[in-house]
């Protein structure tokens, strides 16, 4: 299939030179990131200023601006986003790239007429969540980068959302918004665009003790799949890294500018790339070898750069060809002018270009008492365009009478106001807004005082609780409990997440225990697979089938994604309860009345502190908080046991350690049936200390994911209350004091 229409090279810029560079090469539309609310803290960014101008010359030139806004927002925050965003918009601002569902919603509200995009920080893996996203206003999504192209065709089948693609540049490890590692380990939070990069450090596992990079992608290069990924329907080619200099912007712009162009003249034509092109984009700091990301693979060890996550020289002198071709000058249009200074008329400046024109008048023209001005003496002040946008095409043509006055000063405020209006007259008949109105600033509601009273508490019997069961072994663990044991102390008051995968395993115990459950009045909710894709069809089948023939037993289901979301939609059990995990972030009371729409609880993320934490409550929509439970630190499509060994999936996929430099060991627990791996924190999280802060506010939840039948035992009854000594030696309270930047 030959694609509808020519394809958008996105470009980045971390500042505006970076930004006028990748305009000169060629690119369509620029991505870059303002002063706040940016996924790239620690880019150079742009002044509101600058970015306004560059608004500016992107439409006088047809090519489009679009603004990251993708973090999570605090609530404390929350109240800038309107003021910062809004002289954007005024300007024409294209579109703002979103990754928290609060500030989608309220942009969508406030600031309407503006394309809404979802960023890959959603982790949008297939057609339930992308059409979702559609469904909530957004006309462009940038899927996972994990995603194959027959993924980003049936995602662009189904929906007919316009689809945005990295094409070149550095990859994550782990699923785009699915990152807590830097968070968690220095405070440095992904999605706050604060990530320290811990998948570059080096690691050891049992199989591979020599230490390595396991964790470390090789940069992407996609050049010779251009006609390939042209013809899967992308709409937009995303090229990575506004973090890099400007050289980076223009010439990795400037070679798929080529080719994508060479295509479009003669797509049959064989693309075959030079080697001086390749050249050139291997010494613009990539890291290590080259690969071209996952589109024609799910992983491998080939992907990754186990020896060193360097980057390799830059040559020198073809940065400076790079700078000289694209970043020294600034492009400028062509325009014509001519001039009336007639004695007792008006003033007037005709200026036009193409199909735009404009005439501007000035004060009338007096009689010199002594000096006139000249055919010369205009033209040299209306030809002054070096600041402007535009150049002089041809020679001016100016009436003035013999014996004229008219203040030089008077000349160049003509010239200014003359090209300021053509240059409003370009961009409207190159299709973009020049300003746009917009209405006085909203007011953020008040929630009131419920958040700030320390002083509500609970009965010990009114005290609920969830637990998260993974495995037989720790169902097991459960079965010997005081949860279990104590029907009095359970009854109504205990949620159980049962994972999906768990279930399968055997088809005739999950009826068994799911019947149990209700029999002792516990409530039983299905933990969906953190990561669903294309390849999971007949995986669902068989969940929705087991699902039908126990309805009866179940309570509802747990959401950690939009693709769960749409997909429970569309299976639709009548009644059945939904509860949002920590990685549906609710960070801000907009995100949270949000997803009050689609949830009937959810879970308190675990990167804001316990202030942060206690502002987004509502009585009337139930919060759980996991109190104890190893963080999962990365979600990924790699694999290290296959990379620094060898795939196994008939074994049983049991947790290999990450090892750091400072011998801490972080679980890979692999997930063979979905293929993906969850690589989880070196210590469990345990606010054990802290749980009577939020006794009646909160369902309390003790999350398992290593532990065997002995370990979840021991834990459920210290929590229980009916063992004394803390089962476990290390813990970390996370962000449950510090919170991230």
């Amino acid at each position: 299939m030959k694609a509808a229409k020519k394809v958008e090279l996105l470009a980045p810029a971390g500042n505006a030179e970076a930004f006028y560079g990748a305009i000169h090469a060629g690119a369509d539309a620029i991505y870059l990131g303002g002063s706040r609310f940016g996924a790239r803290a620690y880019a150079e960014n742009f002044s509101e200023e600058e970015l306004i101008a560059c608004i500016r010359y992107a439409h006088l030139f047809q090519r489009k601006v679009y603004l990251t806004v993708n973090t999570l927002v605090k609530e404390s925050e929350f109240s800038g986003l309107y003021e910062y965003v809004l002289p954007y918009y005024r300007a024409g601002l294209d579109g703002v790239i979103v990754q928290d569902m609060g500030v989608f919603a309220y942009l969508r509200e406030h600031f309407p007429g503006m394309e809404l995009h979802g960023s890959t920080q959603m982790t949008i893996t297939g057609e339930y969540g992308a059409a979702f996203l559609k469904e909530q206003g957004a006309c462009r999504v940038v899927p996972a980068r994990e995603l194959s192209l027959a993924e980003i065709r049936k995602i662009k089948e189904v929906t007919g959302l316009e689809i945005e693609c990295f094409i070149h540049g550095a990859m994550c490890y782990c699923y785009s918004g699915q990152c807590l590692f830097s968070s968690i380990l220095g405070g440095r939070s992904g999605n706050r665009g604060r990530c320290a990069q811990p998948c570059r450090l080096p690691y050891t596992t049992g199989k591979h003790p020599k230490e390595c990079y396991p964790l470390s992608l090789k940069d992407m290069c996609t050049i010779e799949y251009i006609p390939e990924l042209l013809e899967a329907g992308i709409d937009s080619f995303k090229i990575e890294g506004r973090m890099k200099k400007p050289e980076y912007a223009a010439g990795v712009t400037a070679i798929y500018r080529k080719y994508i162009d060479r295509y479009y003249a003669d797509s049959k034509a064989p693309q075959k790339i030079s080697a001086a092109d390749m050249h050139t984009l291997s010494c613009l700091y990539i890291r290590s070898e080259r690969q071209d990301g996952y589109y024609h693979k799910h992983n491998g060890g080939e992907m990754v750069t186990l020896d060193s996550p360097a980057y390799s020289g830059s040559d020198e002198t073809l940065l400076q060809n790079i700078r000289k071709k694209h970043l020294e000058h600034r492009l400028t249009i062509p325009v014509s002018m001519q001039a009336e200074f007639l004695t007792g008329e008006t003033a007037k400046l005709y200026l036009w270009t193409g199909e735009s024109a404009v005439t501007v008048e000035g004060n009338v023209v007096e009689e010199a008492s002594r000096q006139p001005i000249t055919q010369e003496n205009i033209a040299k002040q209306l030809g002054k365009l070096g600041d402007s946008h535009f150049h002089l095409e041809d020679s001016l043509g100016i009436r003035v009478s013999d014996n004229a006055f008219y203040p030089l000063k008077a000349i160049n405020e003509l010239r200014r106001k003359g090209l300021a209006l053509l240059e409003e007259q370009v961009i409207l008949a190159n299709g973009f807004p020049y300003e746009r109105t917009s209405e006085k600033a909203p007011t953020l509601a008040d929630d009131g005082d419920f958040r700030k009273n320390d002083s509500i508490k609970s009965q010990k019997s009114d005290e609920k609780w969830a637990i998260t069961i993974r495995t037989p072994e720790q169902w097991q663990g459960f079965c010997g409990s005081s949860f279990w044991k104590d029907p009095v102390r359970t009854a109504g008051q205990l949620r159980l997440y049962l994972d999906a995968d768990f279930l399968l395993q055997d088809p005739s115990a999950a009826e068994k225990i799911l019947r149990s459950l209700t029999e002792k009045e516990i409530q039983s909710v299905i933990a969906l697979p953190k990561i669903l894709r294309l390849r999971d069809g007949q995986y669902l089948e068989k969940l929705r089938k087991l699902l039908l023939e126990n309805l009866a037993y179940i309570n509802g289901f747990q959401a950690a994604n939009m693709e769960h979301i749409a997909l429970l939609k569309q299976w639709n059990f009548t009644g059945k309860e939904i509860y949002g995990d920590h990685s549906l972030y609710l960070w801000n009371r907009t995100s949270r009345d949000f997803w009050k729409a689609f949830l009937d609880g959810y879970c308190l993320p675990l990167e804001l502190n316990a202030a942060e934490q206690r502002d987004i409550l509502d009585p009337a929509f139930p919060a759980e908080k996991v109190i104890y439970g190893r963080i999962p630190m990365m979600v990924t499509a790699n694999c290290v046991q296959k990379t620094t060994d060898r795939c196994q999936p008939q074994e049983n996929p049991k947790a290999l350690d990450l090892i750091d430099r400072y011998h801490k060991r972080f679980p890979v627990q692999r997930n063979c049936t979905h293929c993906f791996n969850v690589i989880y924190n070196s210590v469990p999280l345990s606010l054990h200390k802290e749980l009577c802060k939020w006794s009646g506010l909160v369902t309390r939840r003790l999350d398992f994911t290593t532990e065997n039948e002995t370990e979840t035992l021991e834990v459920l009854e210290y929590f229980a209350g009916t063992r004394k000594e803390l089962p476990y030696g290390e813990y970390t309270t996370g962000h449950e004091k510090r919170g991230v930047e």
